[in-house]
């Protein structure tokens, strides 16, 4: 999509636009807070405003941000664990390298052999992960199932490894609580859809913020400038 037209209309710069986008992704804010701190600024702008450019501008965001990532590692650590939709637990299943570096994440319902197999699939799919040479998971009875029928079917390499080693996941576990921070001041979503769709934009944010990028844009200024550049409009 066009600069010209991804903004089209918009009575906002694209900068407030992005920064409103950026921070709801990045920090525990809401957005009758993003109202406030527009306020503060001089802006007047209705969260119901906020909360469209979210929406329309968040899709983007994640398709832009996965072009330049940079490659994981094979040493994959999966781990699941548990968000609120429609007031009930679904299972978020989570993938990091060894080096804490976001492979990919996958909302469902279920927490069976099927959910595992297409975790991995969708995972796979990507071009900047690696196959896997090491799996590490926890006591989860599917993940072994699943890794074998997708062997069978030649999705993944015969001579993976699986590993149950608990202390080898706490990079995964430690890495779910960026997550947890920023979902649990949404309290839940109202359907799957959302949740993903969310859920996909927040990790493509804490993705530019561990240097996943090609460019390593690691500090803040240099974060917004990434996604300026993304969007192609002027710092």
């Amino acid at each position: 999509m066009e600069k010209q037209k991804l903004f089209k209309w918009k009575h906002y710069q694209p900068a407030i636009i992005l920064l409103n986008v950026r921070w709801y992704l990045r920090y525990n804010l809401s957005f009758r807070d993003l109202v406030e701190m527009m306020e503060e600024r001089g802006l007047s702008i209705a969260h119901t405003t906020i909360m469209r450019w979210v929406h329309q501008y968040v899709p983007e965001l994640d398709e832009r941000v996965r072009h330049h990532l940079k490659s994981t590692n094979d040493s994959w650590r999966v781990d699941e664990t548990y968000i609120k939709v429609k007031g009930k637990w679904v299972y978020l299943y989570r993938a990091v390298d060894s080096k804490g570096h976001t492979i990919d994440f996958y909302l469902s319902e279920s927490r069976d052999k099927q959910a595992a197999k297409r975790f991995f699939k969708k995972a796979l799919a990507f071009s900047y992960v690696s196959k896997p040479r090491v799996i590490t998971v926890d006591k989860n009875p599917a993940y072994p199932i699943a890794i074998q029928e997708l062997k069978e079917e030649k999705q993944m390499p015969q001579g993976i490894q699986l590993r149950k080693v608990k202390y080898l996941n706490n990079i995964v576990e430690q890495d779910h609580r960026f997550i947890k921070k920023r979902v649990y001041p949404m309290l839940g979503f109202k359907s799957l859809r959302t949740a993903k769709q969310i859920i996909a934009r927040i990790e493509a944010m804490h993705m530019i913020k561990k240097g996943q990028t090609l460019q390593e844009e690691k500090s803040v200024q240099n974060q917004k400038e990434f996604i300026h550049r993304l969007f192609e409009i002027a710092s």
